[in-house]
């Protein structure tokens, strides 16, 4: 049994004063009173020219759902006058999850994890990667046409040691786990 972290998650945002009553509004609203088994906060600057505006994912893991949550700063634009915030949730099925794909980068001087990437694929967005096909002939110079691979890219999360600290990339990888046992059909409750 895998006890309840929603306590935690609100914590969390509330800690990381990031419009923390708007990011909490939005999860609230999109685990529908389910509980939390696992979470992951990640708040970070992001660059625009000669501005630098943050950005929110909170990535949070319900008994039947993987929950998505974007919090992002945007500049005066045509929609609104003003700069403002704009919150996005996506709530996704465990069962609709088609793939827990984990990248750990281990430094070979210190055997130290650096960083840990997590991709989750449920079939909604793909990422094509195309290049010239080639035959065995060194001498051939005909159009073989394109070879390639088309992998499932519906979310992907990094965290570094350093830019984020160990707790974190750690909090990545027990969630990569604790979602790649749901996705066994075993029971989570």
């Amino acid at each position: 049994m895998t006890s309840d972290r929603t306590t935690e998650v609100f914590a969390e945002i509330a800690r990381s004063g990031y419009y923390p009553e708007i990011v909490a509004d939005g999860l609230r609203d999109t685990l529908a009173d389910e509980r939390v088994l696992a979470f992951v906060v990640h708040h970070e600057p992001t660059f625009d020219r000669d501005e630098i505006r943050r950005h929110m994912t909170v990535l949070a893991l319900t008994p039947t759902r993987v929950v998505l949550l974007h919090t992002d700063e945007h500049p005066p634009d045509d929609l609104l006058p003003h700069p403002y915030t704009s919150t996005t949730t996506e709530a996704v099925a465990v069962a609709q999850v088609r793939s827990v794909v984990v990248s750990r980068m281990v430094s070979a001087m210190s055997n130290r994890l650096e960083e840990a990437v997590l991709t989750i694929g449920w079939g909604a967005v793909s990422r094509l990667d195309l290049e010239p096909a080639q035959c065995d002939d060194p001498e051939c110079d005909a159009d073989h046409g394109y070879t390639g691979n088309v992998t499932g890219d519906d979310f992907s999360m990094r965290l570094s040691a350093t830019a984020d600290g160990g707790a974190a990339v750690g909090r990545l990888l027990e969630f990569a786990r604790i979602l790649s046992a749901a996705t066994t059909n075993s029971t989570t409750a």
